[in-house]
């Protein structure tokens, strides 16, 4: 896969002072894909060393009040083109700068105080749908023994953890808030297993409880808490879906954004909440678009169809109607399930990097739908899902 990566982070010396920012994890990144190099100051003609510029009121300025907006255009526009010609799905750029900041850069008063935006670069990327992220964000989502990363599956995609080689496994009713008397539905397993996949250190879930079965939000995101006491710092999702036709097909997705529509949430339950500064947990990047564009990358190098979209979370147990069916459509839902999403919101209330990996097994409302036919739908899509989240793994 193909990953635009800044200049400065790969170590050339193209920053505002003459100088380099080489980043150790982004240089291991940029051995596993082929690179695409980018820096919008030196594409727009700027000289190194330079004056250090910040964007104020939508203008680029240097200290001195030089006005260089459009430099930084022209060069933002002309690695857009680039990128976009080789549909490069991921960058990993330089924080907090004027082009390539990411959620973050300085506000303009040249004191060092940053504020809330995009970079120019980074606005145009977000429009044309390619992922991007931070050297940080590299570094968190790297997997060791002490942060494995964990995967939690759902219905019918509990094979994966046959990959494994175990070193440990545990059974669910032995973690903290999972409840005794629970017992898995087809398709799920409740014995956790610790080791690694390809090399990669994971703790893999091969099963999970439903709010649908009788129990809370605080038990059915028990498993998600174990993950993070065991040291887990990224955790992958996977679960089965109705497509909303319309809005996505059957088969695998890629989850960008979602919506809990089950009525509970997990954080009004845990009682731990009350040790916390603050109950709020902000929802803006649920699901981590670094991880994100890995996926997709990976999809792309291995031919695997994979489509991005909306995932509402419902209570069921019964499917969705024709009119609930219509209203989630004109709400910009690609998939519907019941689980995922109080997990979700969890894992972001630990500070954990999520990727939600769906197969929609069936479309949403379909009457003729069975636990057995999303059973054999999954089985159909065991080789693509088993080489996605190989692939991912390996990347990290």
């Amino acid at each position: 896969m193909q990953v635009a990566i800044s200049r400065c982070l790969l170590g050339q010396r193209c920053r505002y002072d003459g100088g380099s920012k080489p980043s150790e994890v982004v240089l291991r990144l940029a051995q596993k894909v082929d690179v695409a190099p980018v820096c919008p100051e030196v594409e727009g003609g700027m000289p190194t060393p330079r004056p250090p510029a910040e964007i104020c009121d939508g203008r680029v300025l240097t200290r001195d009040g030089t006005d260089v907006t459009g430099e930084y255009r022209l060069g933002c526009a002309r690695c857009l083109r680039r990128i976009r010609a080789t549909n490069v799905p991921l960058a990993v750029l330089k924080a907090k700068s004027p082009a390539c900041g990411v959620g973050l850069v300085y506000d303009g008063s040249h004191t060092g105080t940053l504020t809330r935006a995009d970079g120019l670069l980074v606005r145009l990327l977000r429009k044309e749908g390619v992922c991007v992220a931070t050297e940080d964000t590299v570094r968190e989502c790297s997997p060791s023994v002490e942060h494995p990363i964990a995967i939690v599956l759902g219905t019918g995609l509990g094979h994966l953890s046959q990959l494994v080689k175990p070193v440990r496994r545990i059974d669910y009713h032995d973690i903290e808030g999972f409840p005794e008397d629970a017992r898995p539905i087809a398709g799920h397993s409740f014995e956790a297993t610790i080791g690694s996949i390809d090399g990669v250190p994971v703790v893999v879930y091969p099963g999970r409880i439903h709010l649908y079965q009788g129990y809370s939000a605080a038990e059915v995101t028990s498993i998600v808490r174990h993950a993070f006491h065991l040291g887990c710092r990224d955790i992958l999702f996977a679960c089965a879906t109705g497509a909303v036709q319309g809005n996505a097909t059957m088969g695998l997705g890629v989850l960008t954004d979602q919506i809990n529509l089950t009525g509970r949430n997990p954080l009004a339950e845990w009682d731990e909440l009350r040790d916390v500064d603050t109950p709020f947990v902000g929802m803006t990047d649920a699901f981590s678009s670094y991880l994100r564009g890995l996926a997709l990358g990976v999809a792309r190098d291995e031919g695997i169809a994979l489509q991005q979209g909306v995932y509402a979370g419902v209570l069921g147990p019964s499917f969705e109607t024709p009119a609930e069916v219509a209203a989630l459509r004109m709400l910009g839902v690609s998939f519907t399930g019941m689980s995922t999403v109080n997990e979700v919101i969890m894992a972001r209330a630990l500070g954990m990097n999520v990727l939600g990996l769906t197969l929609a097994a069936n479309f949403a409302g379909d009457g003729s739908v069975t636990h057995q036919s999303v059973l054999a739908e999954a089985q159909k899509h065991a080789d693509d899902f088993e080489k996605l989240v190989r692939g991912v793994l390996a990347k990290l």
